[in-house]
């Protein structure tokens, strides 16, 4: 069985004007420049009185090496997503205008491809291997994984004030 270990989970929440198909390009592409490989798992959008709401849920992944992958899932909410028309620098742009939420939960996958699954001696031995022979290696998975995932987040919301700012 895959070890499974999330390492923390963070909402970055915007309210106003930002631009739906630019912030989903540039979430893409920047993972994409990571060398993750994403996964839309589910993508619903529903007409309400208030607006759009949309689900989206990704689970990008990144093999590390025949042990170790980083997963970062990301679900997103948006609500009350309306089309605006606004003018800047004399120009009139579509963008719009809502609440989206965008939770970010990176995992470190140990034994992604159950390889220490075939027999309980194997089981048994990657326990010892995992807490006495590759701790420091875990340890240092873990960090480069939430020092990633924390700049990913952050220029998600650099993106955002940009976007609310042209």
């Amino acid at each position: 069985m895959v070890e499974k270990s999330q390492l923390f989970s963070q909402i970055v929440k915007h309210v106003g004007f930002w631009n739906f198909k630019d912030l989903y390009n540039f979430c893409y592409e920047w993972l994409k420049d990571e060398a993750y490989i994403v996964a839309e798992e589910e993508y619903t959008e529903k007409i309400t009185d208030r607006g759009k709401e949309i689900v989206i849920k990704w689970s990008a992944w990144r093999k590390i090496s025949d042990y170790f992958k980083f997963v970062i899932r990301m679900e997103w909410h948006i609500l009350g997503m309306q089309d605006v028309e606004v003018e800047r620098g004399g120009k009139k742009e579509k963008i719009n205008k809502g609440e989206v939420k965008i939770t970010f939960k990176p995992t470190l996958e140990r034994d992604y491809e159950s390889r220490w699954e075939v027999n309980p001696w194997y089981k048994f031995f990657r326990g010892i291997y995992d807490k006495f022979i590759i701790k420091t290696t875990i340890d240092d998975y873990e960090d480069r994984l939430i020092d990633k995932t924390v700049e990913f987040i952050e220029q998600v919301k650099a993106f955002l004030v940009l976007e609310t700012k042209k």
